[in-house]
């Protein structure tokens, strides 16, 4: 579902879809009508009409143009869509909404739902603290950050609210809408289910305090997730500040530039292909690291590596963990934040570890996993209530 909502099946088509699952068409078609009585094309047909009535409700864009923008291939069939699934032409849908503020053309701003309860805390403070400059910053109380989309880019200002995220986006294409949506909402964990998350966490005396003090914990995520894996190797065995000095070195040389017209951005961050090509003598990074990252971007730009979010999480371990300067805590952070694993766990983390003995949990990785097996299926929140007795940046939203 994640996949077409970000666009796969109107770009690549149901063969598409089902290359990215590594499936056959008619294994997804089969799947998706039993679970859900649709198939992809009517589920893809419906998420294009949901990008069509933000635009609608959201914006001045001229009819026509919303049309192509979410995807439809001719207006007529656009206003078909619209009016049997709604019960109102798009002109009349447009009458009745409220818009106390107008988008202009790139630019709406939308609230983003989410099941209750959400901490902010650790979430934006997370993303904030670990901010690449040039691609992220946190500014008067929003998390913003460039966006590479599949017809363009973008910039994002995400400020949480207390029933919802305020999402406000600048996009050079139009038709980038629902995958950017897609992709805040992936990187913000808004769907998780908070409450079965808590329910079963706090049946562990050690976290039953922490899950308490601030329910509703996300895992923070990744708009991209080979942007992740690469950053993820940037911050081995580094403090949270190198690893973002050396990601930002990365971008002001080898980023694509953008222009921010709020200021403050500058650079979409590099993507694998871009890397890859690269002479790797150029990367100013000590050899094995260096060997590390080019190993890394060479199997994800050649397809050996997949780490979209329908990507097989065992397949994707295994694949990881055979690269040179891979190892355990890199493969489950990318897990956890990359791939969306919600049973990802990093026991050999040192801030797991520290606040396993301050909890008198076992400290060390193969007994820690042991005691943490109740945990399952959420080991990856578990993880973020461990990292919260810390004080550390992470945990607290900026000043």
């Amino acid at each position: 579902m994640r996949l077409i909502a970000d666009g796969v099946v109107d770009r690549d088509g149901v063969p598409g879809l089902a290359s990215r699952l590594r499936y056959s068409v008619r294994q997804i078609q089969r799947q998706l009508l039993a679970e859900l009585g649709a198939g992809p094309l009517a589920l893809a047909r419906a998420q294009r009409a949901q990008t069509a009535r933000l635009l609608i409700e959201t914006t001045d864009v001229p009819m026509s143009d919303v049309a192509f923008a979410a995807g439809f291939a001719s207006v007529r069939t656009f206003n078909d869509t619209v009016r049997e699934i709604f019960g109102l032409a798009p002109t009349e849908l447009r009458a009745r909404a409220s818009r106390q503020h107008p988008a202009t053309a790139g630019s709406l701003g939308l609230r983003l739902p989410f099941r209750a309860p959400l901490c902010p805390d650790n979430l934006f403070g997370h993303l904030a603290a670990t901010a690449v400059p040039g691609v992220e910053e946190w500014r008067d109380g929003a998390y913003r950050r460039t966006l590479r989309l599949p017809h363009g880019h973008g910039v994002v200002a995400l400020r949480p609210a207390p029933e919802y995220i305020d999402c406000r986006l600048t996009l050079t294409d139009l038709r980038d809408l629902s995958a950017a949506i897609t992709r805040c909402r992936w990187l913000l964990d808004l769907d998780a289910d908070p409450v079965a998350v808590d329910d079963l966490l706090r049946t562990d005396a050690a976290l039953a305090p922490l899950v308490d003090k601030e329910p509703g914990r996300r895992v923070p995520r990744t708009v991209d997730a080979e942007e992740f894996a690469v950053r993820a190797v940037l911050g081995q065995q580094v403090a949270t500040t190198a690893a973002s000095t050396h990601a930002a070195r990365l971008v002001a040389a080898h980023g694509e530039e953008i222009a921010d017209p709020a200021g403050g951005l500058s650079h979409l961050f590099p993507d694998a292909a871009a890397l890859a090509a690269l002479d790797p003598d150029t990367l100013a990074f000590p050899k094995a690291r260096r060997k590390t990252i080019i190993t890394l971007v060479d199997a994800l730009a050649g397809g050996d590596i997949a780490l979209s979010v329908g990507s097989d999480w065992h397949r994707a371990r295994a694949q990881l963990a055979e690269l040179p300067g891979i190892g355990p805590w890199t493969v489950e952070t990318i897990a956890m934040r990359a791939l969306g694993d919600p049973d990802a766990f990093a026991p050999t983390d040192l801030g797991v570890r520290y606040a396993a003995r301050n909890l008198d949990l076992p400290s060390t990785p193969a007994a820690l996993t042991g005691r943490a097996a109740a945990w399952s299926p959420w080991h990856a929140y578990a993880v973020q209530c461990l990292w919260a007795t810390g004080d550390h940046a992470i945990n607290r939203l900026p000043a």
